[in-house]
């Protein structure tokens, strides 16, 4: 399996005319995230979570330096991002995805861009994240027509 990390240097022209809402979750931060983690991920076999403790989860979900966001289309949740503060000022894409009924109906790149927009906003130095084999067929190059470009390569 590979792991492909990718960055943004700087920010991609602003263009929030999507007809997908953001709203972020700063209510029951817990319950949303792992609610979100295990919708969106049981696809993806996004695992490393799943045995988490109450208190585990409360911890993450309710970090100063974490922000949930949900994408709404006609009232229904198309799927979620997380950005992730570092030290350095970077934010980290830590996790985004679709719920799986709105995979294919070509949501997946605007979304991106909204959730790019929303790092770029929180000050980031550099906007960066991690993909990997096991994700979408067209996760990367969904993230390198939104101006992502790789960095590293793991095997």
């Amino acid at each position: 399996m590979s792991i492909y990390y990718l960055q943004q240097l700087s920010a991609p022209s602003q263009q929030r005319d999507s007809h997908i809402q953001l709203r972020e979750i700063t209510q029951q931060q817990t319950h949303h995230s792992r609610r979100l983690y295990q919708q969106v991920g049981e696809a993806w076999q996004w695992l490393d979570k799943l045995s988490w403790s109450e208190q585990q989860w409360q911890e993450y979900a309710e970090a100063p330096n974490l922000r949930t966001f949900v994408g709404m289309l006609n009232g229904e949740e198309i799927g979620y991002f997380e950005l992730l503060r570092h030290d350095d000022d970077s934010v980290e894409v830590h996790y985004f995805g679709l719920q799986p009924k709105f995979i294919g109906q070509g949501l997946g790149g605007k979304f991106l861009e909204l959730c790019a927009q929303c790092a770029w906003e929180w000050q980031a130095l550099r906007v960066w994240l991690h993909t990997c084999d096991l994700d979408h067929p067209h996760a990367l190059k969904n993230y390198q027509a939104r101006g992502f470009v790789i960095y590293k390569v793991e095997s």
